[in-house]
């Protein structure tokens, strides 16, 4: 068993190398016993089109129904139709087999206990089970559950465009699906809302074979870019491997990047609910939390992840979540959890009732120079130690909001530097009042993480 698998917000790794048959049995057979020992009689499961994902899927559900769970096999879907089955069907949990955005070759795990995900602790416990087990502990026999197959899919594309209206405007879309499981159910929902869909990439093949399903990446956005301008399309809409993120790009081709699509969202809630609260994270440009608290709203900063942030939005009756990477959770009119199909709509029908395109809406936000997320690789034995270190580096010598990593406070902008909860990596993100600054900012997190991941390498090494 590679421990390195349970992570903060999910299970995920290599699928050949990470879940062979009897690691997927034992996990299944743990998380069977913890959702039925937290009271879970009916659990609905899904998968992604991966090529790995038909088997780990099959092992899963036997073990499940060994646990004594009643099964609703859902199909092969995006995360948020897993998500949206768990409350239409009133479930007691749910499992999600999907690496997300992850290349081809991974796969994993999404849990939801009753409508909450599993995440943090909660997963380390799964590991914790599964090494109990296999130390020889007894499970509790109980009756075997029984297997049930439904369409989701039809419900929930229906659910969503009753709950969209769009205005007059009859906006030309561009929908890139990256080959994952997004575009299913993306493309007939935006055509049966009356918007004009032109469909790029929108079969499901685990493969990817267009390019990697991740519009956090700028290059990843290139065919899409290039087909809005084509056909003069509105805008266009990126989705990542499993659709639970949201990408963007205007009728001139720019990237919209998160962070100023929950401001857009954000003022569209504020003028029917005055005073609404607002949830974003660590990598969040300045601007957002300026423009949220100008148009009477309240903007939190908090911890980047979608587990994370999806309790955070629950337990502060916030309307919104969003993070820079493109998970977009509403509460207003929608359960809280980050749907980037859904958020895909919203967007069409702000656009069609706002009078304004995407670029003149776009225009309206404050201008910074800043960079993508910047995804370094350093090695999950050190990354978190690495980290540890930069903040206190900093703290030393600037202010620093530490809530996730650390968030420097720079004379005319900002730097971030936090270990990913998702892969071997150290992101690092950078905002500025000119280029000349964000290169110097840059410079010196990079510079610093160097130093800082020299220092742990050498240390590991003489020990």
């Amino acid at each position: 068993m590679n421990p390195r698998v349970f992570r903060e917000y999910d299970i995920r790794g290599v699928a050949d190398r990470d879940f062979p048959d009897d690691f997927v049995s034992d996990l299944g057979a743990a998380i069977g016993r913890h959702l039925y020992e937290a009271g879970s009689r009916r659990v609905c499961l899904g998968r992604d089109a991966r090529i790995s994902s038909p088997r780990i899927s099959t092992l899963i559900q036997a073990r499940l129904l060994d646990a004594g769970l009643d099964v609703v096999d859902v199909g092969i879907l995006h995360s948020p139709g897993l998500y949206f089955s768990v409350f239409h069907l009133n479930s007691d949990g749910g499992v999600m087999v999907t690496a997300s955005h992850n290349p081809s070759e991974d796969n994993g795990f999404k849990i939801m206990r009753g409508k909450n995900a599993v995440f943090g602790e909660e997963i380390q416990e799964l590991r914790r089970r599964i090494e109990r087990d296999r130390a020889g502990e007894k499970a509790p026999t109980v009756p075997r559950g029984k297997l049930i197959h439904t369409d989701i899919l039809t419900p929930y594309i229906d659910y969503i465009v009753n709950n969209i209206k769009p205005g007059k405007s009859r906006l030309k879309v561009v929908v890139d699906a990256g080959n994952g499981t997004g575009g299913i159910s993306c493309v007939p929902i935006l055509q049966r809302l009356g918007f004009d869909v032109d469909p790029l990439f929108c079969d499901a093949d685990g493969r990817f074979p267009n390019h990697h399903p991740d519009p956090t990446v700028p290059e990843n956005n290139a065919a899409l870019i290039a087909r809005v301008k084509e056909i003069g399309a509105d805008l266009g809409i990126a989705l990542d491997g499993d659709a639970d993120r949201v990408g963007a790009v205007d009728g001139n081709g720019r990237i919209v990047w998160g962070d100023q699509l929950v401001v857009l969202f954000a003022r569209e809630i504020l003028k029917r609910k005055p005073g609404s609260t607002f949830i974003s994270e660590v990598k969040c440009s300045a601007g957002l939390y300026d423009e949220i608290a100008k148009a009477g709203g309240t903007a939190i900063m908090y911890r980047v992840g979608h587990s994370i942030m999806k309790q955070k939005l629950k337990d502060s009756g916030a309307e919104l979540a969003g993070e820079m990477s493109g998970h977009i959770f509403f509460a207003d009119r929608w359960f809280g959890f980050d749907d980037g199909v859904y958020a895909a709509a919203r967007l069409c029908e702000l656009i069609s009732n706002e009078g304004l395109s995407l670029s003149e809406m776009v225009d309206t936000l404050p201008v910074f120079f800043n960079t993508p997320e910047l995804r370094l690789e350093c090695p999950d034995e050190i990354k978190f130690e690495v980290v540890t270190r930069a903040v206190a580096w900093y703290k030393a010598r600037h202010e620093v909001n530490d809530i996730d990593g650390a968030r420097v406070t720079f004379p005319g902008g900002w730097g971030l530097i936090r270990a990913s909860n998702t892969g071997p990596v150290v992101v690092l993100r950078c905002e500025a009042d000119s280029p000349e600054r964000l290169a110097t900012i840059r410079a010196e997190l990079e510079g610093r993480l160097a130093t800082l991941r020299a220092e742990v390498e050498k240390e590991r090494a003489e020990s």
